[in-house]
């Protein structure tokens, strides 16, 4: 008897993508005689409940997650015990920085080949962002200020449907960033280290903790980020004329605007963050109400991941 397979399956994931890829793959697994079940979220958080469920009773089992990065999201904040579970994935999403981080092929039955037959399991960091009020997970990134409230406006916003109809799904964070970065003020924010040291960031407009080097749909922000040291690598844009972010943002791309001044990259295991006025925040893209002060850490339990 070979091993046992969890679909978690977002059928509406990238405007219907996530169902046709599904209907695509399955009669392959059975071709392969894979023992697998399908679990489809039928709305939002669903997937949290599901993979919840799925490992209340503490045994080890491999998850594989068809959809974005909003779904892998809310999967590993229902995952019990982590460090019992291996996760795989199949990318349907418009942003896939996951997928992009860890190699994972885009092409959907390259993807399924990499989970059936993994050259390579890491046991990669899980984030967590507090506030006052509650904790979430984070597999790529959170943030606090101008690239969470991208994250907001981009998940009501009718140009990720439009894009995601004409295939380009990621511009929907360029398109939304550019109108955000006219009308947000960028705000003072300190920060503060787990060895006691304080750095203070006057006219701020993001602080971005990575996990994994990219993140708002392919911005390199962070290219050292490693999802197996135990830290994270802290971003913060600070001081920048508009027309200069306009200059670095595309550079981000490559990886290509470290280094210069504005842009301050950190690496530690817990950092707190207080801004002057609430801010919006977001985990793995999924936007948080806006808070004036947050935590940032990576914990010490892992997860099993599948990478490319």
């Amino acid at each position: 008897m070979g091993m046992e397979y969890d679909f978690i399956v977002n059928p509406k994931s990238r405007s219907g993508m996530g169902e046709m890829t599904w209907k695509m793959l399955e009669p392959e697994l059975k071709k392969r005689r894979v023992s697998y079940r399908v679990h489809m979220t039928a709305k939002r958080k669903n997937a949290a409940k599901i993979a919840n469920l799925l490992t209340a009773d503490g045994e080890e089992r491999t998850l594989v997650v068809l959809g974005g990065d909003g779904t892998l999201n809310e999967v590993i904040n229902g995952i019990q015990e982590p460090d019992k579970i291996t996760l795989g994935y199949i990318p349907i999403g418009s942003s896939n920085d996951f997928a992009r981080g860890l190699g994972i092929p885009k092409e959907p039955f390259a993807a399924l080949d990499a989970v059936l037959h993994p050259e390579r399991i890491i046991r990669m960091d899980l984030g967590v962002l507090s506030d006052e009020t509650r904790s979430r997970r984070f597999l790529v990134s959170a943030g606090i200020g101008f690239d969470a409230a991208v994250c907001h406006e981009v998940c009501v916003s009718r140009w990720k449907v439009i894009l995601n109809k004409l295939g380009l799904g990621k511009l929907s964070y360029a398109v939304v960033a550019l109108d955000r970065l006219v009308k947000d003020r960028p705000a003072h924010l300190s920060l503060t280290l787990e060895d006691g040291s304080r750095r203070e960031f006057p006219r701020t407009y993001f602080a971005a903790f990575m996990n994994l080097p990219y993140e708002g749909g392919g911005f390199k922000f962070c290219p050292d980020a490693s999802p197996e040291d135990g830290m994270l690598d802290v971003i913060v844009a600070h001081g920048l004329p508009v027309l200069k972010i306009l200059f670095l943002l595309p550079l981000a791309f490559g990886g290509r605007h470290t280094g210069f001044k504005g842009v301050t990259i950190l690496r530690c295991r817990k950092v707190r963050a207080e801004a002057a006025v609430p801010l919006a925040i977001h985990t793995d893209g999924e936007p948080g109400f806006p808070r004036r002060t947050i935590e940032a850490r990576a914990l010490e339990t892992g997860l099993r991941v599948i990478a490319g």
